[in-house]
């Protein structure tokens, strides 16, 4: 029997952590358990922190088991999976105290690891698998199953509801179920024989999940683009925003594939680099195609002189920027929010840029749509702002609502009855006020015709280098821009007459709704504003009015979100102060409410 510590119940209310090596298959295991723990009703987030090489460095994978429906980081660890023999020491360390920690005893660990505050369970792995399974990579993928059966018996998962999932997997392989499902009851037997099972930190059923799924933000995001009705996509390869193509192609070749001819209704490119895909999306904007380019951050610094064509030309375009750590090459498996100065104001000269700011990936469903509505209406780019943590990493979201009344708002584009009624079409003209001018499709008729500029150009499309019709087409610009104010997505408000405020955007609700939980029971009056989109509404600059002290909360060294406020509202900004996340980590509540509780015990925040 293991040393037992001392420690209260944690039913559904603790984090799980697999410390694994990249490559080596653990990711299906623990999968697995997560997916079990939701098909057992109760609220779960996967959090999954991988190096960048292809296989051999240490990975971890962290499940949340949250009765309360919390989407952040524990940023603690109840139950330790130790598999990693480089990082033992490491992870051991990490435990909380009355925590427990399981390891592979086949080989003997240093006593000097031991803590007496924490339970220890040695399951001999290595050992039953040899017993038990023939082939060294077959004895390697079962380990990790086996794990996974002795979390079962420790845990108190079902059983049956792992059978369950095991057949879904391998539907098509039932040799496959029955392998699988040896190696889960070898663990479940050896810890059940041999431990005193469940722990204290256990799950039991609840109801918590009905109407909900476990997706990631990048297929969510494919998905809202095959919804939109987009059917051009291009890209180059790169962490941590090629998942999101690969969905968009998957979902196409399912639904946009014609059943009687073969023939496919969509074009996916892998361009040569990223300037060749945003060339291709500008390309097939301009010829009446709804397409876009999932990207990160060094790929959003290649796009820039070709996002300033599609600016000043005015031509609608979308970009999914998946931010992860920089700069130059970073972290590519980590995650931050770092790209929002340089995508307001990506490209040379005077530009500003429409961004959307999802938190879930039911947003990015939802705002991917949103953003290809936007480009076309406002004839403009539109960036999509998620990052790895959202995009990358299993979350539980409300089942999406489809509305078969969609129809996508293309925005000012005549039709060749409009055309022929004109007496002369005119391009860049702003008959509304609005900043918005009417396009045309190529083709459409000689009388639609006009010659698209990224070089000086008036108003009728005309090349030009006169000072006063250089400026009159870079204000009716800002006039759009000022315009799409009006359009995007408003800021949301929790709580409104409390002198503190926080102001957050993204992945970053997550943690902030915790924390804001946390501080309303310690007795702080706290509101909350999470920005939607940029550029703001006149609901922020209220907002922010209202507000003594404003913490603005975000995943980055710089404080790119209070600058883009100082910048683009009319703020104090005296009353901002900074919460700063940016170690790659997601953010966790305990990060906001020790930043909050530290200032007001300063006096900084009366």
């Amino acid at each position: 029997m293991p040393e037992r510590a001392s420690a209260p119940p944690r039913v559904n209310d603790f984090t799980v952590k697999f410390a694994n090596v990249n490559g080596s298959g653990s990711s299906s295991a623990n999968s697995l358990v997560m997916k079990a723990i939701f098909r057992m009703g109760v609220p779960v987030v996967g959090k999954n922190f991988f190096p960048s090489n292809i296989q051999g460095l240490p990975t971890w994978y962290e499940i949340r088991v949250t009765r309360d429906g919390w989407r952040a980081r524990s940023g603690s660890v109840d139950v330790m999976v130790a598999m990693n023999a480089e990082t033992y020491a490491r992870d051991v360390r990490e435990v909380g105290a009355g925590g427990s920690l399981i390891y592979d005893s086949t080989w003997p660990r240093s006593s000097l690891l031991v803590r007496d505050d924490i339970r220890t369970f040695g399951v001999p792995l290595a050992q039953l698998c040899n017993e038990n399974f023939e082939g060294a990579r077959a004895r390697t993928l079962m380990k990790n199953i086996m794990y996974a059966g002795a979390l079962a018996a420790l845990l108190d998962l079902d059983l049956e509801v792992i059978r369950g999932l095991l057949a879904e997997t391998f539907a098509k392989k039932p040799a496959l179920v029955e392998s699988n499902m040896k190696a889960i009851g070898i663990g479940y037997r050896y810890a059940k024989e041999n431990f005193d099972c469940p722990l204290p930190t256990r799950v039991e059923r609840m109801n918590a999940t009905a109407g909900h799924v476990m997706i990631d933000g990048n297929t969510a995001a494919a998905l809202g683009c095959l919804y939109a009705g987009a059917t051009v996509g291009a890209w180059y390869p790169i962490t941590p925003s090629t998942s999101l193509m690969d969905a968009f192609r998957s979902l196409c070749a399912r639904h946009r594939v014609d059943p009687a001819t073969g023939r496919r209704d969509y074009v996916v490119v892998q361009a040569e680099d990223e300037l060749a895909a945003i060339g291709v999306v500008i390309g097939a904007s301009w010829n009446g195609a709804r397409a876009f380019t999932p990207t990160s951050g060094p790929g959003i610094s290649l796009m820039q002189e070709f996002i300033g064509l599609a600016y000043y030309a005015e031509v609608p375009a979308v970009i999914f920027d998946v931010q992860r750590v920089g700069p130059s090459t970073g972290m590519p498996t980590r995650t931050q929010q770092c790209d929002l100065l340089a995508c307001a104001y990506a490209s040379h000269g005077d530009t500003r840029h429409l961004m959307l700011f999802p938190d879930s990936p039911e947003e990015c469903f939802q705002m991917a749509v949103q953003a290809f509505d936007l480009a076309e209406r406002l004839q403009t780019p539109v960036f999509v702002l998620l990052d790895l943590d959202i995009g990358m990493n299993d979350w539980m979201a409300p089942d999406f609502k489809w509305d078969d009344g969609y129809r996508p708002d293309r925005g000012k584009m005549l039709s060749t009855d409009q055309i022929a009624a004109l007496g002369k079409f005119v391009r860049y003209l702003d008959p509304d006020g609005d900043g918005i001018p009417y396009r045309t499709l190529p083709g459409i008729g000689p009388k639609a015709a006009y010659f698209t500029r990224g070089s000086g150009h008036n108003r009728y499309g005309a090349y030009t280098e006169d000072a006063a019709e250089y400026q009159e087409v870079m204000d009716r610009l800002a006039r759009k821009f000022r315009t799409a104010a009006r359009l995007v997505p408003t800021a949301v408000a929790d709580g409104r007459g409390a002198p503190l405020a926080i102001v957050s955007l993204g992945s970053c609700d997550a943690p902030v709704r915790e924390a804001l939980a946390a501080l309303r029971r310690s007795g702080t009056a706290i509101d909350y504003l999470r920005i939607r989109a940029f550029p703001f509404g006149p609901e922020v600059d209220e907002f922010l009015a209202e507000h003594q002290t404003v913490f603005v909360v975000e995943q980055n060294r710089d404080a790119q979100l209070r600058s883009l406020l100082v910048l683009e509202s009319s703020v104090d900004k005296q009353k901002l102060r900074s919460i700063l996340h940016y170690n790659g980590l997601p953010m966790a509540a305990a990060c906001i409410v020790d930043g909050i509780n530290s200032a007001l015990a300063k006096g900084v925040a009366a």
